[in-house]
């Protein structure tokens, strides 16, 4: 979804000279919508989500090749035709108030409301409880299709969030951004304590790990460590961090 919202983003705002509010809300409403799309597959069809989130990353990543004819796309700022509005350009050089990064600002927002959401919401403790156990949470009268669906499209529309700030940053949007990226986003809730089995995890706890994975990589580049020994480093760290949690004793946030 990240590969397809950035290209989404740069074909609407070059090639189609689509203004930077509707481009931006089109993209977020992709996003939505597909993730929308595999919620009802999931809680309609009974299929694994595993299966229909594997499916979908393919089916985007067969779209952004065939809406960008399997390039890359440049964005260019002017005023002229082909060119994105300069305002775009904020997301790869400009910081709010000469400290934060723009791109670290819209995350610092998502996370603080993502915070918020979580812990004074009734739809908090649905989600909790279908992780924790999916059965005893809809005899409790918790409605976990409608809750399920919810999330999924949450995590549609964040990704395609993500995909505009990544074309913004690198003014250019390609249909492979966004390959293996799984990796890091499961490295990053593991690492931050949230259960793979369900029902217990926190934003803060997945921001600290989404913050420890990027400050390994950097660390691992830095000493010009091959690529492929990077992989290697984060998937034992998802390993280990998944062994250390079950030696926690179990318990539902």
């Amino acid at each position: 979804m990240l590969g397809l919202a950035s290209v989404g983003v740069a074909v609407l705002l070059t090639e189609n000279d689509l203004g930077l509010v509707p481009a931006v809300a089109l993209v977020l409403a992709i996003g939505l919508g597909f993730g929308l799309l595999q919620g009802f597959a999931i809680t309609s069809f009974g299929i694994q989500a595993f299966i229909v989130t594997l499916a979908g990353m393919q089916i985007a990543r067969g779209l952004a090749r065939i809406w960008s004819g399997g390039q890359g796309v440049s964005i260019t700022y002017g005023g002229g035709p082909g060119q994105a509005p300069e305002t775009f350009s904020l997301l790869g050089e400009r910081t709010f108030n000469g400290l934060v990064p723009i791109p670290a600002l819209i995350f610092l927002v998502v996370a603080a409301l993502a915070v918020v959401l979580l812990r004074v919401s009734a739809f908090s403790r649905h989600v909790y409880a279908i992780g924790g156990n999916e059965k005893a949470a809809r005899l409790s009268g918790v409605p976990v299709k409608r809750v399920k669906i919810i999330v999924f499209g949450l995590c549609g529309l964040l990704a395609a969030l993500a995909g505009i700030v990544h074309a913004g940053q690198l003014n250019f949007g390609g249909p492979n951004d966004g390959a293996m990226y799984e990796l890091d986003a499961i490295a990053a809730v593991v690492i931050g304590g949230t259960s793979l089995m369900g029902g217990r995890g926190s934003v803060v706890g997945t921001v600290a790990g989404a913050l420890l994975v990027g400050v390994l990589r950097n660390i691992l580049g830095l000493n010009n460590v091959d690529s492929n020994v990077q992989l290697l480093v984060i998937g034992l760290v998802i390993v280990l961090a998944a062994g250390l949690q079950r030696l926690r004793p179990a318990s539902v946030s």
